[in-house]
């Protein structure tokens, strides 16, 4: 008896504490720099996360190998819900797979709060360049191997990944030109150094729309309310090639059950907010806000799925 007392009074102190949550800073660690997709997510939630709780939010990026120290500096941290892990799909499901001690194991060392947003990538090709279609790519692709160049803000990046599938549905074949981060490769895209990439929507969509480039195809389940003069790539007959890069919330192993509820509801909240959801539809993102469980099962399907990519391609971080 005495110790089923003791039992319930531990059980109240620790629901009390965590009720208290947050009671110092909470930090936000962003894997890339200030600035990109996954940083403005971070600084949307964290915003909200203050305004609903209180406290302070503070995003901290951390950016290096493709996401992959901010992701370790992560899982090194304790679990009390002080530490809060904001990152695109690289870190959870890509960069393991081409690093040979990534410093975590994605599938065991964290707490899966939620994906947050999604959003496809646009086949995108300079505004006066000679492919008009999808169809111009891959005939010129099949007539000329290993000739036509596309860009990617990284070696193992989502743009890198979804060239290497595309080339592996299609049965072409191109040369991958990486560059440190997205703005580089869009700067020689738009100047026609390079033919082609497969970028983010919500980077390329701006200079789609200053006619700088032209967009060809996406690879979306449907076509976007954005671009709704793009066809997806099931439409252009390239099927296996739906692609979406995301971005989620996540903590340390070992996330009281209490805060990551709550991580979870303020998350749900945040996007689903008016003006905040409007301002990421604007730019071409889709809400997704699933559950732990969701997130946890989506998270395994996608690390499957682009392991297999990774070694059909033989792709390494090099």
């Amino acid at each position: 008896m005495k110790k089923l007392i003791a039992s319930v009074l531990l059980a109240a102190a620790m629901t009390g504490a965590h009720a208290a949550w947050p009671e110092k800073p909470v930090t936000l660690v962003v894997p890339f720099p200030a600035g990109g997709s996954t940083d403005n997510v971070a600084r949307i939630l964290s915003a909200r996360f203050q305004a609903q709780f209180g406290g302070s939010f503070v995003v901290d990026n951390r950016p290096g190998a493709a996401g992959m120290i901010g992701a370790a500096a992560v899982r090194r941290a304790p679990a009390d819900g002080y530490t809060v892990f904001v990152s695109s799909l690289g870190p959870f499901v890509i960069g393991p797979h081409l690093a040979k001690n990534a410093g975590y194991d994605p599938l065991k060392d964290f707490d899966y709060i939620s994906v947050a947003v999604q959003a496809p990538n646009v086949l995108a090709v300079p505004a006066g360049s000679r492919f008009k279609n999808l169809q111009d790519v891959i005939a010129y692709a099949k007539a000329h191997p290993d000739k036509m160049t596309f860009a990617s803000a990284g070696n193992g990046t989502s743009d890198h990944l979804t060239a290497a599938l595309f080339w592996q549905q299609t049965g072409t074949t191109g040369i991958h030109i990486p560059y440190k981060g997205g703005a580089p490769a869009m700067n020689d895209l738009i100047g026609a150094q390079v033919d082609a990439s497969f970028m983010n929507i919500n980077t390329a969509v701006p200079h789609i729309r200053a006619g700088k480039l032209r967009a060809l195809a996406i690879t979306s389940t449907k076509r976007s309310p954005i671009l709704p003069d793009v066809p997806t790539m099931d439409e252009s007959g390239i099927k296996g090639v739906t692609v979406y890069s995301w971005q989620a919330v996540a903590a340390p192993k070992g996330l009281p059950a209490d805060i990551r509820a709550k991580l979870h509801a303020a998350t749900v909240e945040a996007l689903n907010d008016a003006a905040v959801k409007a301002k990421l539809l604007d730019v071409g993102f889709e809400i997704v806000a699933n559950t732990p469980e969701q997130f946890t099962a989506f998270q395994a399907s996608e690390f499957a799925r682009w392991k297999k990519v990774i070694e059909a391609g033989k792709i390494t971080a090099d």
